[in-house]
């Protein structure tokens, strides 16, 4: 009975010229370590993106998912965010259909695909354009209509005595000039496709 013969170790040089074995190569140098170390920082990422979501009001899986596909860098079906992230499909849906309506993740179709695909701006001046964006919408525009109607509320019956009424409309009055005065200044660097906030920004760096 024959025996095959073994397959022969590949060898390569090592720092000081002598033949190093496969096996006995550095693990940095091989393409797994390299993946390996990538994942790792991809992971890494999201989990920073996903806590700092989260300080901001921002549900951490709708951070997550956002994270995922910004550092991807490529479009992403349901069931491959679903199985990296180990979600629900309930909750990768509820959570692209957020992302979606903010304007900072795209539907897409792959030729051949009848899955939906899903991928983030990567320009990042344009995407936290975007972010402000919506935050401004969720956030800043609700409180301006908030303080008229409190203002115009002011002007029932009260036994307020004028002076005090007067203090009290000036203190709204003040709180929504200086609203109105952020709500415009942002109307007009965010909607520049994200350049003007970047201008902004370099503006701003120029005194501090």
């Amino acid at each position: 009975m024959s025996t095959a013969a073994p397959t022969p170790r590949k060898s390569s040089s090592g720092p000081d010229g002598l033949a190093v074995s496969g096996s006995e190569l550095p693990i940095g140098n091989s393409p797994t370590a390299a993946l390996d170390g990538l994942e790792h920082s991809r992971d890494t990422f999201i989990t920073h993106w996903a806590e700092m979501g989260s300080s901001w009001g921002v549900p951490r899986s709708v951070a997550e998912v956002h994270a995922l596909l910004f550092i991807e860098g490529r479009a992403m079906c349901a069931d491959e965010i679903m199985e990296r992230l180990q979600v629900s499909r309930g909750s990768v849906s509820m959570t692209l259909r957020t992302l979606s309506e903010w304007g900072i993740v795209t539907k897409t179709h792959q030729r051949g695909d009848r899955k939906e695909y899903f991928e983030a701006e990567q320009d990042v001046w344009n995407l936290l354009s975007l972010i402000v964006r919506a935050r401004k919408r969720r956030e800043l525009e609700p409180l301006l209509a908030a303080l008229d109607e409190t203002r115009h509320a002011a002007n029932g019956e009260t036994t307020a005595s004028d002076a005090e009424l007067k203090a009290h409309i000036a203190r709204l009055d003040s709180m929504h000039d200086a609203l109105q005065r952020l709500d415009r200044l942002s109307d007009r660097f965010i909607g520049r496709g994200g350049k003007g906030l970047d201008v902004a920004v370099r503006v701003l760096s120029s005194f501090l």
